[in-house]
């Protein structure tokens, strides 16, 4: 269960102070609230507090959140779904209709199964920069092909997106620092860097964008493969 709705509001306050410290203009960073192994009351509790961006890991639990959450009245309009897990070609037919911002896109064959079901829509390009095996993302020196390529297709390509590595927050800061050099050199505004432990280091590297769970809803009691 996600803390009370005060709670929420006030450790997005703290999020907030974080990127302020850093430097930046908090209307200058979207805040994405990941409520993957949360309740549809984080999404409420997150919406009381002026959080419209949702994102989530796992398709099941992005569609059954979705189906719960409806439409909460927001100054915002809808709330707009993040998918932030590995893209499964034969899961977008479902997707589709929910997804506002496709962020894991790695392969051109997902661009077209994207594409086929929601021409037009905003994408971006995962990239894997740490060098560790088994990790989603397309290799920096691939970027650029996989983003024309899906710009071509009609995709909005919006951005990049990355995920650090495990360990010390300061491992980050290089895989941050290609990712971002990669979407000057490629003319995109978006850069979707940095969670609850090391967003002090993307916010420095540049990021428009944060994904935070526990920094907002605290600890999940979960099995570890819902990961963190």
């Amino acid at each position: 269960m996600p803390p009370p709705a005060e709670v929420v509001a006030d450790n997005l306050e703290t999020v907030r102070a974080r990127i302020v410290a850093c430097g930046r203009d908090p209307e200058g960073v979207t805040i994405v609230a990941v409520t993957k192994g949360f309740t549809r009351d984080a999404i409420c509790h997150a919406v009381a507090a002026g959080i419209y961006d949702i994102g989530e890991n796992y398709v099941d639990e992005l569609l059954a959140k979705a189906r719960a959450a409806g439409e909460p009245a927001s100054p915002a309009g809808a709330l707009r779904w993040h998918y932030l897990g590995a893209i499964q070609r034969r899961r977008v037919k479902q997707l589709a209709p929910v997804v506002g911002c496709w962020q894991t896109v790695s392969r051109f064959v997902e661009a077209e199964a994207i594409f086929r079901l929601a021409p037009g829509t905003t994408v971006m390009v995962e990239v894997e920069a740490t060098g560790l095996a088994g990790r989603n993302g397309c290799a920096p020196h691939e970027t650029g092909a996989l983003v024309e390529a899906a710009r071509s297709l009609g995709l909005d390509v919006r951005g990049l997106m990355t995920v650090g590595p495990p360990g010390p927050p300061e491992l980050s800061r290089e895989v941050f620092r290609t990712t971002a050099a990669l979407a000057g050199d490629l003319g995109l505004a978006e850069l979707s860097m940095g969670m609850s432990d090391d967003l002090e280091i993307a916010l420095e590297e540049g990021t428009t964008m944060v994904r935070v769970g526990r920094a907002l809803f605290g600890e999940r009691d979960l099995p570890p493969r819902w990961g963190c």
